[in-house]
């Protein structure tokens, strides 16, 4: 975060011993600057509560437990905190300041990490994190947050703020304020916390390294905590395929629901995970058979009430040398043996007892459980195309649960609840929960290219994708063969559809294919180009008429479209018929000899009588035309005969 010109926190001198620089992050506690201890001449982490907390006690007493806390501990995973005071009315920590990034950080830049970066990660947080439960203390708040990797290669775990006794065991009102995506199951259900369920938190954690994503999500924390406390953590493999099995084990063992069946602290984890890193990175001279890995149930410990938990990290100094992992603690069997006695005799003392107990309350207990209690059927409400927050408000009403899902919908709009299972009308017993799926809006699909395939391969093209076809509009073309689709588009907004989208399921699609070419009638006489005309679906009517001089008086010299625009079944033609060839005006050649008036006339066209005198060699240039027959200037048609008289 920038530093603020506006915050009257820099440049400030705290307790006559801290200097603040800037600001490094702000949380809904307090505010973190960077400062300097000008009596050991040293950078800090200068922790302040905000000011308007300062009159809660709470608070007051939180920050006070954050620094008691963190002073028993003394582990090089740990952020070390170095002193805690009031400067006025505000309270602050001097913590050790490591220049870095979180966790978080890194996991947004680098989406997952490998299985060696999770396993060196996370070696260096079960450190620090066993060093805090040797203590008797429980952190509460594990998260990527805070994890902390500094620049120098060091990892720490921070923020104790939540830390508390870990025979501390309360189950007080502020034990859902932590991070909801690391919560326990006992947290979420009894608000019950101890090492275990640290030990959940940092399970998750592993997942989100491995996999880049939590295992659990949803649009408000009611459904992620429902998931926590009634949902099996799925193994990471499941997301990615290259996560080893002995990961896989490693989560299953840490996120179990039942505290019973984790590791009783970060030790044991801790020397499992060492096991872990042996086999998946043996050392020299080892044969590389992979040992079946144990994982033991964590034994009960104490708990401890939780408020909202805040993470660090843990470090690892680089080059730091690799401690052989421990084996994994068993029971002795005289102890299980015994244990497995002493329940025997208990059971065989208390059975009878029971079963009158049993017995007793039967007929009592089946009327509530089926009358008024869990057993009882509540009948589903209609929910569809209501909000989701409304319906499982309703449902909250009717003393049901509720669990989101999501599926396209091209019916009902994006964000409005599309179904439910069980549906409407059926029966749920109370307490359970009724799935709400949210719409999507409709399915998107991808279509093929559709122009150049035939209307039928077009057509089921489009429905096989849940699709349909809107119009098919048909016109000649010259250039598209008959039967082929041309050209498509969408009849929401007549936009074409090309090759792709996405579009979605349940849109129209126009097409328009070709009826192939419209028939040439030209020299076909009218009753001729009539017919092939109507045999195309097409009318015919005659208009005007043209000279011409290839096409016979009559007959047709061209047809063309009534109107404009693409040319359809039902369409009229006007068909242009032949006049014959254009006359010709007879040339004035009067004053003109024999000769050279001949050669003009049949330049233009037209015949001359023959004259066998004025014809004769070398007589032609004596003869002047006097007169031409029509005369000149006179429309005739072509080849016409032209008399002509002239002198000597």
């Amino acid at each position: 975060m920038s530093d603020s010109p506006a915050d009257p926190m820099i440049g400030r001198l705290i307790d006559g011993r801290y200097q603040v620089r800037s600001r490094i992050a702000r949380g809904g506690m307090a505010t973190v600057y960077l400062a300097t201890d000008l009596r050991l001449e040293r950078r800090v982490a200068l922790k302040v509560m905000h000011g308007h907390l300062a009159d809660d006690n709470a608070f007051k007493a939180r920050f006070v437990q954050e620094a008691r806390s963190a002073a028993r501990l003394a582990h090089p995973n740990v952020v070390n905190v170095y002193d805690q005071g009031q400067d006025a009315d505000m309270a602050y920590l001097v913590m050790e300041y490591l220049p870095g990034i979180t966790l978080r950080d890194l996991l947004k830049d680098y989406g997952r990490l490998t299985s060696e970066q999770t396993i060196d990660i996370l070696e260096a947080v079960l450190s620090g994190l066993a060093a805090a439960h040797k203590a008797g203390i429980v952190h509460r708040d594990l998260k990527p947050e805070n994890v902390l990797l500094a620049d120098d290669g060091r990892i720490k775990i921070g923020d104790f703020g939540l830390a508390r006794a870990a025979n501390n065991n309360t189950a007080t009102g502020q034990a859902l304020l932590g991070t909801i995506a690391y919560l326990s199951p006992e947290l979420v259900t009894r608000g019950i916390a101890d090492a275990r369920s640290d030990i959940y938190a940092l399970g998750i954690m592993t997942y989100e390294m491995l996999t880049g994503e939590q295992p659990y999500v949803g649009e408000a924390p009611m459904q992620i905590a429902y998931q926590h406390a009634n949902d099996t953590v799925p193994m990471p493999s499941l997301r990615v395929t290259t996560v080893p099995h002995e990961l896989d084990e490693l989560v299953s063992w840490a996120t179990a629901r039942d505290p019973e069946q984790r590791p009783r602290d970060a030790k044991v984890m801790l020397d499992q995970l060492l096991d872990v890193e042996k086999q998946m990175r043996p050392f020299d001279g080892e044969t590389g058979v992979q040992q079946t890995l144990l994982m033991p149930s964590g034994a009960a410990a104490a708990q401890a009430d939780a408020d909202t938990m805040i993470f660090g990290a843990a470090a690892q100094a680089p080059g730091a040398t690799t401690v052989l992992p421990a084996p994994v603690v068993k029971p002795p069997k005289d102890a299980e043996l015994l244990s497995t006695k002493t329940r025997r005799r208990k059971v065989r003392g208390y059975w009878l007892f029971a079963l009158v107990l049993l017995l007793a309350g039967l007929g009592t207990g089946t009327g509530w459980y089926f009358g008024s209690g869990p057993g009882s059927q509540v009948e589903v409400p209609s929910l569809v195309s209501v909000a989701p927050d409304a319906a499982a408000a309703q449902l909250a009403e009717l003393g049901l649960q509720s669990a989101l899902a999501q599926q396209y919908s091209g019916t009902i709009a994006a964000g409005l609840v599309a179904s439910t299972d069980p549906g409407e009308g059926g029966h749920v017993k109370k307490g359970n929960a009724v799935t709400l799926y949210v719409s999507q809006g409709p399915q998107p699909i991808t279509l093929p290219p559709l122009a150049g395939l035939t209307t039928d391969a077009a057509s089921s093209a489009v429905t096989g994708l849940n699709a349909a076809i809107g119009t098919v509009d048909q016109v000649f073309s010259g250039e598209v063969a008959a039967g082929i689709v041309m050209s498509a588009t969408r009849e929401s907004d007549g936009t074409e559809v090309s090759q792709g989208g996405p579009y979605f399921e349940g849109m129209k699609v126009n097409l328009v294919a070709s009826l192939g070419s419209v028939p040439n009638v030209s020299g076909k006489s009218v009753n001729t180009a009539t017919s092939l005309l109507k045999d195309k679906g097409l009318l015919a009517t005659t208009g005007d008429s043209v000279y011409s001089d290839t096409i016979d008086e009559g007959d047709v010299v061209s047809a063309a479209p009534q109107k404009d625009g693409p040319v359809r079944a039902g369409d009229t033609y006007v068909l242009t018929t032949s006049k014959g060839p254009a006359p010709i005006p007879i040339p004035d050649v009067v004053g003109k000899n024999w000769t050279d008036a001949k050669k003009i006339l049949e330049a233009a066209g037209l015949t001359l009588d023959y004259n066998l005198f004025a014809d004769t060699p070398g007589a032609g240039s004596f003869f002047i035309v006097t007169k031409t027959d029509p005369a000149a200037g006179t429309l005739v048609p072509p080849k016409s005969k032209v008399k002509i008289s002239f002198s000597a």
